[in-house]
């Protein structure tokens, strides 16, 4: 699908980057054309996860890249968002794992964790020997945490978690859950009420993971419900560092900073397709890229791709000063995957009836963006951050 000119010869991307960053991109673009995007059609179809794939990423320097030391790699904000770029152009769910693994539940360790904590997983999930997962959302809804209703509680030495998480992506496969809950016990925070977060291998009895299945959407990922049925834990599987709704929002950052590079991979590969169609397609006598309306779509579609990669470096150059807000990453996640969206639709335009199959990545991208725009927050919370970072006014 990329015989046509790629949109990288209208707009010199690579000279904003320096060769550690081009590097990591090619590696990245070539591991998800060769492993992922010959299959990934008939891995949605048939709602597949190919975990075979997770030690290759790893081996690979991609999971946790973004983290130093414990065997990660330690790249640049820049290199990881670029690796976010290639990964979703293939399919939103790798680019969704790398997050999970990644950005939430190894950031939760290497951000919060105690050193014994970090030395038992970070090197083993680096690697893919090991997978992680983070159960924040409730089946309640998840744009509230704050009415988090799962708990943990003191017996002895030991903790007990109960309650219910949903959306929690990888939990069937995860060897740990990075788990957050409500303690009851002035001990650890204020009121006695504070949220924390606990690392629960997933073999503890009472832990459950049950994929949800139906999905039309992130068919090649995996998500599921998750039941803490007097799940008992030791004293120290508490993360230490980590007080109130802080901890979680802090790694939610970092997913969602992957997802403002991501969805704009997406949307690059929605417009290669459309513009390898537009080329190709002879309709009345001529390709339908020689229409007018047809050049008008296109040059709309890569302006706001171009666009929402350059916010995206802007705010990779502004994450690796140490100077990136959360209201900044909600500009750039509300625009990134309403933009995306928007171009996987029209894109679909220019393809016509074909546009529905399989042949073409447009229909999967859109289905997937769909999830997207959904998780990591929605678009309103995402307005609602940059409505009170504007007028100084909560409207939550």
């Amino acid at each position: 699908m990329t015989t046509a000119p790629r949109t990288d010869a209208v707009f010199d991307l690579d000279a904003l980057l320096s060769s550690d960053e081009r590097a990591w991109q090619q590696r990245a673009r070539s591991f998800a054309q060769e492993r992922i995007v010959p299959v990934i059609e008939r891995d949605f179809e048939n709602a597949h996860f190919r975990r075979e794939l997770i030690g290759e990423l790893g081996a690979g320097g991609f999971l946790g890249m973004h983290l130093s030391g414990y065997g990660c790699a330690g790249a640049g904000a820049v290199s990881y968002g670029l690796a976010c770029l290639e990964l979703e152009a293939a399919d939103s769910g790798w680019r969704t794992f790398v997050s999970v693994q990644g950005s939430l539940a190894m950031s939760a360790i290497a951000k919060y964790g105690s050193e014994e904590q970090k030395q038992q997983w970070l090197p083993r999930m680096a690697a893919g020997d090991a997978v992680g997962c983070f159960a924040l959302t409730e089946p309640q809804g998840g744009s509230d945490p704050a009415a988090m209703t799962t708990t943990a509680r003191r017996e002895g030495g030991d903790w007990v978690l109960d309650g219910a998480k949903r959306w929690i992506g990888l939990a069937s496969l995860a060897d740990v859950a990075v788990v957050w809950a409500r303690v009851d016990d002035p001990e650890f925070g204020e009121g006695g009420r504070a949220v924390r977060g606990f690392l629960v291998p997933t073999t503890t009895p009472g832990f459950t993971a049950t994929p949800i299945t139906g999905k039309l959407s992130m068919r090649a990922s995996v998500q599921c419900d998750v039941g803490l049925d007097a799940v008992r834990l030791p004293g120290d599987a508490m993360l230490p560092g980590a007080t109130g709704l802080s901890g979680p929002f802090g790694c939610l950052n970092e997913a969602r900073y992957g997802i403002v590079w991501g969805a704009m991979g997406a949307a690059r590969s929605c417009l290669e397709a459309a513009l390898e169609r537009s080329t190709s397609r002879e309709v009345f006598g001529h390709p339908i890229g020689a229409n007018q309306l047809t050049q008008a779509k296109l040059a709309d579609m890569f302006v706001e791709v171009e666009k929402g990669i350059l916010l995206a470096l802007h705010l990779g150059r502004l994450k690796e000063r140490g100077a990136l807000t959360p209201a900044q990453i909600s500009v750039g996640k509300l625009n990134s995957v309403r933009e995306a969206l928007a171009i996987a639709h029209q894109a679909r335009t220019i393809l016509g009836g074909d546009g529905i199959t399989d042949a073409f990545p447009v229909m999967r991208h859109a289905a997937n963006l769909e999830s997207v725009r959904t998780y990591e927050g929605t678009d309103e919370i995402h307005q609602l951050v940059l409505g009170r970072a504007l007028t100084g006014l909560d409207a939550f």
